[in-house]
């Protein structure tokens, strides 16, 4: 909520959590136009065989690339 608000930039979590836990804060920030990716920048899976969930990050969608090149040092998409 802090990043619809316009408290925050960007949230990660690398903590792990399973899919249910994400699953609904990944579909507002969705609906509002933010970025939601694991954090090497792929798509969030649902519905598969293992539930866990490693990690994930959201943030503006004009900061995207900016952290994913702070995280891995380069664009891993």
């Amino acid at each position: 909520m802090s990043i619809l608000m316009g408290e925050a930039d960007i949230y990660v979590h690398d903590g792990g959590m399973y899919q249910w836990d994400s699953a609904a804060p990944a579909a507002v920030a969705m609906a509002a136009g933010l970025h939601v990716s694991r954090l090497d920048g792929s798509p969030l899976e649902y519905n598969t065989p293992d539930t866990w969930l490693p990690d994930f990050f959201v943030c503006r969608p004009e900061y995207t690339d900016a952290i994913l090149h702070a995280i891995w040092g380069r664009d891993p998409r």
